[in-house]
């Protein structure tokens, strides 16, 4: 309960205006004691105080509910305005008065967004006051509208950093759970790769032979998966990939490497190449070439099967550029801002295996070589670009 009572004194006092709104109404109404109240079943507490009659409460200081007007007020929901107690009808007699001290007192409730009662904008003096006017009462009215819109304003900030704060801790426990994984699959993958080796040694029928390249195929997928589920990680929580740049060994045979092997995956696709590289390129090969791969891939895998492949890769004294182009109908336009958010994945007219990360792993590769990856995409063609400086 007191870190409840703590949190709406902290409230109220985030609100700017509320000094100035108890001010305005001690000099307009003439009252002494001002105070923005949380009154609750149980607890009456001051917010926010302005107390030039020595009253003696202070923000998170607390009345007894029960012995204020203003728990009244919290069952009703109206407003309650007094000129002068000794001569109103209806609280002459109350015990209120008599306790507190005062004989003109006027306390308006503020209601929530959602209906629930917060408290009382209120005010009292020892003398009486002229309060039952429609602009004092309009006043206060307004007052008690404008504190409830500012706490409105502030419950929804608090949920919304609340709601964030926990999809963060979700997304990194997520992320670390991935790289665990990831990192824990590597071991049975590699038995069950080192055992499939040991099958191929042995006399095997048509049958067993077909099986364990299959289970071959399949354990390449798994292990492209799991890099791929590595990078992520490594990407989200190591703050991004690293590389091991060198210019001195070529690039363009690991390039064409890449190519062939994806062609032996599709052997009726055709892949044009167009090679221009002039100039060495300070980058990490193993790693561009994981870029043009997942590239290369997501051009087979969306670009029209009977239409070729176009991969272009030039270097002059000042940039390294390698392009990807396919021919298929155009990437739709809310998807071209997803393209590379991670586990994103377009409608693909293949089984849609893999886990959505190609794109994004490429996309952190261009960012760690200090070059970036563009895609333009019409009906004519669908083009990936990576751009980087050649040095």
């Amino acid at each position: 309960m007191a870190h409840d009572q703590k949190r709406d004194v902290e409230r109220v006092s985030r609100i700017a205006a509320v000094p100035t709104i108890l001010e305005v109404i001690c000099r307009t109404t003439g009252m002494g004691f001002a105070a923005v109240a949380r009154v609750t079943e149980d607890q009456w507490i001051a917010c926010s105080v302005l107390d030039e009659i020595d009253f003696g409460l202070k923000p998170g200081g607390e009345l007894k509910v029960e012995t204020t007007i203003c728990h009244e007020i919290r069952q009703s929901r109206e407003a309650v305005i007094i000129d002068n107690v000794a001569t109103d009808a209806i609280y002459c007699q109350h015990a209120t008065p008599a306790m507190y001290g005062f004989q003109s007192y006027i306390s308006v409730p503020i209601i929530l967004a959602d209906g629930s009662f917060f408290g009382t904008l209120c005010a009292i003096d020892p003398r009486p006051a002229r309060l039952q006017t429609p602009e004092i009462v309009g006043m206060f009215k307004l007052f008690a509208e404008l504190i409830a819109s500012h706490l409105n304003a502030d419950r929804k900030l608090a949920a919304s950093e609340a709601d964030l704060l926990k999809e963060r801790m979700t997304s990194e426990l997520r992320e670390q759970f991935i790289a665990v994984l990831g990192h824990d699959l590597r071991n049975p993958l590699s038995a069950i790769v080192s055992g499939l080796s040991l099958l191929q040694r042995r006399p095997l029928d048509l049958r067993s032979s077909t099986l364990v390249r299959m289970m071959q195929d399949s354990a390449t997928r798994m292990s492209g998966l799991i890099s791929d589920v590595l990078d992520f990680a490594r990407g989200r929580l190591g703050g991004g990939l690293i590389v091991n740049r060198d210019a001195k060994e070529p690039l363009e045979p690991v390039l064409r490497e890449v190519i062939a092997e994806l062609h032996t995956s599709s052997p009726n696709r055709l892949i044009q190449t167009e090679f221009s590289l002039s100039v060495p390129v300070d980058c990490d090969r193993r790693r561009v070439a994981q870029l043009l791969s997942n590239l290369l891939g997501n051009a087979l895998t969306y670009g029209s099967p009977t239409e070729p492949v176009r991969v272009r890769a030039v270097s002059d004294a000042n940039r390294f550029e390698l392009s990807v182009a396919n021919s298929g109908d155009p990437i739709p336009l809310n998807a071209l801002e997803r393209l590379f958010l991670p586990f994103y994945r377009g409608t693909a007219r293949s089984s849609g295996q893999g886990l959505g990360l190609g794109l994004y792993i490429a996309h952190e590769i261009a960012t760690a070589h200090g070059g970036s990856i563009d895609v333009t995409s019409t009906e004519e063609e669908t083009q990936f670009t990576f751009r980087m400086p050649a040095v």
